[in-house]
């Protein structure tokens, strides 16, 4: 039978698209891909499902497995992150406005336009920046994104992000370095970090820039939670290197730190999940890109623009593309760097977030993580064998070592799940060189209440031992 969400899966519907592009089989479609490449044996499927009904009782079932942080208390942080997100974001993102297709007539796109516009200006007045993309599909893209304009516009192929990076946002760009055999390819190198206070090593940068470096790529606060004081000296370093330094941020966290064009920085990404977008499990993810307003910067984007012009009636305002060309929506495989689209949406979103936080929300919100985040420290290092790894100049996240207790950050978070908690990210495995430490992230929705349950279930954990062995 056909498959309910397919419409066009019966074998005379196949047949008759087959005919129409000339192909005698769909295994002629797929001929170019090397056999050692493909599936050699038929997947084990489940039964198709035959109704609406079936289908919603089987996802309920899987869905009932899953326990979420909106139930379960949570310290995870890492790169995503649960905060407050205002019912304004929700109500205007689910507006049917917004359910259209990618491009639609020259009346409707204004609106949306005007949105898009609306994330870009406030999002750049917050990064002190004044070119502004619209999102890619996360801040490891993004990074990526940036290196490779970088490179574009120094004429240099290779680039340096520091070693303690989020292995998964290294990952991701190391993707869009590409592979050696690639003619676009990037070199991709590490620079060391301090082992006494968790900050980029200087010494260490300043050993690996050189005439070949394109970019050097930092966050602001780094992947510990730790606030990089040093960004103005390597923003000096780099720019007598003749490269340009790619500054990551959180743009929570500019309520109460330096925005990157303060800093002197000419190029920032980050995240843009932390605006106003809920956690989703696998979306909710999304970056951005910003510049200064210099075109040697603006003919670099692979992202979309918008920009705000005076149309043939005097007075008027409107909408529109820029820079169009450059992109692979109007260049496909020669654009700059291909983007895709799938998360516009979150753009909305964020202007909503952004609106009605504004500056002085901003600044509220920074000062409760800094609090809060404290606060926490100052309770978990009172627990005995348990250690604060860097108890100085921390955002948001804080490593917390438990070489001292004999337990495993493995065997400690089971025990804490058993609590209804998860516990912080475990750093044992990426960063062997901190023992058995895990990253815990503290948010403006953490009450000293939630840390109090914490560190009490931390303690007996501690004292009893009760995870051993697990």
């Amino acid at each position: 039978m056909a498959h309910p969400y397919m419409a066009s899966a019966l074998d005379d519907q196949r047949d008759e698209m087959l005919a129409l592009i000339g192909a005698k089989s769909v295994e002629q479609l797929f001929e170019q891909i090397p056999p050692s490449h493909r599936i050699s044996a038929p997947l084990r499927l489940p039964p198709q499902l035959a109704s609406e009904a079936a289908l919603r009782r089987h996802l309920e079932r899987l869905l009932s497995r899953t326990t979420s942080s909106e139930e379960t208390l949570s310290f995870l942080g890492g790169g995503y992150y649960r905060h407050h997100v205002p019912a304004i974001c929700d109500e205007i993102t689910a507006r049917r406005e917004w359910l259209t297709s990618v491009w639609g007539t020259p009346s409707s796109d204004q609106g949306r336009f005007q949105a898009w516009f609306e994330f870009a200006s406030q999002l750049g007045e917050l990064l002190d920046l004044d070119f502004v993309g619209l999102p890619v599909y996360s801040w490891g893209c993004a990074a990526g994104h940036a290196l490779r304009m970088a490179a574009r516009m120094t004429g240099r192929r290779s680039v340096l992000v520091p070693e303690a990076l989020d292995p998964e946002r290294r990952a991701v760009i190391a993707n869009y370095c590409g592979s050696p055999d690639l003619e676009a390819h990037l070199d991709l190198a590490t620079v060391a970090w301090r082992r006494d206070d968790g900050r980029v090593d200087l010494d260490d940068l300043a050993a690996k820039l050189s005439s070949d470096v394109a970019a050097l790529y930092v966050e602001n606060p780094n992947f510990f939670g730790l606030v990089e004081d040093q960004v103005a000296d390597m923003v000096g370093m780099v720019a007598e290197a003749g490269a340009e330094l790619v500054l990551g941020v959180d743009p929570l966290s500019l309520g109460v730190l330096a925005p990157p064009g303060e800093l002197g920085v000419g190029l920032a990404v980050g995240t843009i999940q932390t605006l106003g977008v809920h956690l989703y499990a696998g979306g909710g993810a999304g970056g951005f890109i910003a510049s200064r307003d210099e075109e040697r910067y603006a003919r670099e984007y692979p992202t979309l623009q918008v920009s705000l012009c005076d149309t043939i009636e005097p007075g008027e305002r409107g909408f529109g593309i820029s820079l169009f060309s450059q992109t692979s929506y109007g260049a496909r495989e020669q654009g700059n760097d291909w983007t895709g689209n799938s998360v516009y949406m979150w753009s909305i979103a964020n202007a909503a977030f952004m609106a009605a936080m504004g500056p002085q929300g901003f600044a509220d919100v920074g000062a409760a993580i800094l609090q809060r985040s404290h606060h926490a420290a100052s309770r978990i290092a009172e627990l005995p064998g348990v250690r604060i790894r860097f108890p100085k100049g921390f955002f948001g996240e804080i490593v917390v070592d438990f070489d001292g207790t004999g337990r495993r950050v493995a065997d400690v978070n089971d025990a804490l799940r058993s609590r209804g908690i998860f516990g912080g990210l475990d750093l044992s495995r990426a960063f062997p060189e901190l023992g058995q430490s895990a990253l815990y992230c503290l948010t403006e929705l953490h009450t000293a209440a939630d840390v109090e349950r914490l560190v009490t279930a931390l303690g007996e954990i501690i004292a009893h031992g009760e995870e051993k062995g697990r």
